[in-house]
């Protein structure tokens, strides 16, 4: 896995399909991930564990946040935070940073 993420339309992966993208990532107190947007693809994020704060959000765990295509995002565990993330569709190229 690259990053967490282990289903989609990249290599490697363990199921190869551009419907959709999966990953289980781990965070460290205070890791951040920076502030993107994609232009197609919706993410939905789950936390499973832990504390973080997306777009100035507090998110616990159980919280889901979606993010439609164009909204920016921003990520930051305030915590060890473990979480699962969903893109619809598996697009490459479909992450644009924002300074």
């Amino acid at each position: 896995m690259r990053g967490g993420w282990f289903i989609g339309d990249f290599e490697p992966t363990s199921f190869q399909t551009s419907e959709f993208e999966v990953a289980a990532k781990s965070y460290r107190k205070a890791d951040i991930d920076a502030r993107h947007v994609h232009r197609v693809a919706t993410e939905i994020t789950l936390i499973v564990s832990g504390r973080a704060r997306m777009n100035d959000i507090e998110l616990v765990a159980g919280t889901i946040a979606v993010l439609e295509p164009g909204e920016a995002a921003s990520f930051e565990a305030l915590e060890d935070t473990i979480t699962m993330v969903v893109k619809i569709p598996s697009l490459r190229g479909d992450k644009y940073l924002i300074e």
